[in-house]
């Protein structure tokens, strides 16, 4: 009978993988992530548990991503992440080297790029805190994620800079703050501020901490410092700690925006977000600037990542003149 209650007591194996990735202090999206590619990987061996399976398991299931799905290959390394959490932190099993994998194919693509007159275009079409957000992704090259976690304390007016912490890589760095943008922002942060002195005044105000600094600093969740630049509408429920706070404004509201302004500038491309940040590299290497300088700006942990922007300049085919424009 003990261990019949000791056997109900335990969480399942998803809900342990849950527990694993918040300890890791991983972001939530992360653990959703890795929790499906875990629950994908068990109904694709019918419902099999995955100390009973290894490496060849994994194999198969990784190429059947690939053969089958065809998902792109930053998927299947998705993919592979979660399972591999899965067997090393919650089942404490090392799998060993898992070969003849078939991978997806990397893309040899080149970024879409806006011209600087088709950003004027787009953000003609952009109004009020939507367009000074985009105008930050622009400006500062930001990822989108990047900037909707900006925290107030992170705008430095004093050295006309951002700090954009935890970026990709888990890496700090600074960004320029546009000159262009710095009394908008001033006004748009007042008004953040009004919004929290109401939240506090009716028993919010609280924010998401990273890591244990909400331990730390008790009254850091409260600060205005750490309050979001850019909140949510509204106040919602937080999904691991079930407290009712204002969040980060949404992704997805920030990307629908950016689509209808595409379509309403005429921009026919097939662009997102994160295109304003393509554009922010191509058109700062169209002014001269050093690709180290940039890669530094754009995080990029290889100058190799950062070198595929010199494809793409406003150049024709690498840069080179056609012999008809030579007659």
């Amino acid at each position: 009978m003990l261990q019949n209650s000791q056997n109900k007591s335990k969480p399942k194996l998803l809900d342990q993988m849950r527990e694993a990735i918040r300890l890791k202090h991983f972001s939530i999206r992360t653990e959703e992530a890795y929790v499906q590619w875990a629950k994908r990987f068990i109904f694709f061996h019918k419902l099999r548990h995955p100390k009973d399976m290894g490496s060849e398991e994994v194999r198969d299931f990784l190429s059947h991503l690939a053969s089958d799905r065809k998902v792109a290959a930053s998927t299947q390394n998705q993919a592979l992440a979660g399972i591999l959490f899965l067997y090393k932190e919650v089942l404490k099993i090392e799998l060993p080297w898992i070969e003849g994998i078939e991978r997806a194919k990397l893309p040899k693509r080149l970024p879409v790029v806006f011209s600087k007159l088709e950003v004027k275009k787009i953000l003609s079409n952009l109004n009020g805190t939507i367009r000074l957000m985009v105008n930050l992704l622009y400006g500062c090259g930001l990822r989108l994620m990047e900037l909707l976690r900006l925290r107030i304390q992170d705008i430095d007016f004093t050295q006309n800079q951002i700090l954009v912490r935890d970026g990709k890589g888990a890496k700090d760095r600074r960004v320029m703050l546009p000159a262009s943008l710095q009394k908008e922002l001033e006004i748009h942060i007042q008004r953040v501020k009004t919004l929290h002195d109401s939240d506090l005044k009716n028993g919010f105000g609280s924010v998401y901490l990273p890591n244990a600094i909400a331990q730390k600093y008790k009254s850091a969740s409260t600060s205005f410092a750490w309050q979001y630049v850019f909140p949510s509408a509204r106040i919602s429920v937080d999904p691991r700690s079930r407290v009712q706070r204002r969040h980060h404004a949404s992704s997805i509201f920030l990307q629908r925006a950016v689509k209808q302004a595409l379509k309403s500038a005429n921009v026919l491309k097939n662009a997102s977000c994160h295109t304003f940040r393509h554009s922010f590299a191509t058109h700062l290497l169209e002014a001269g600037y050093d690709i180290r300088t940039i890669q530094e700006l754009l995080g990029h942990a290889s100058l190799e990542t950062t070198m595929i922007y010199t494809h793409v300049l406003n150049k024709g085919g690498k840069g080179v003149a056609s012999p008809l424009d030579l007659l």
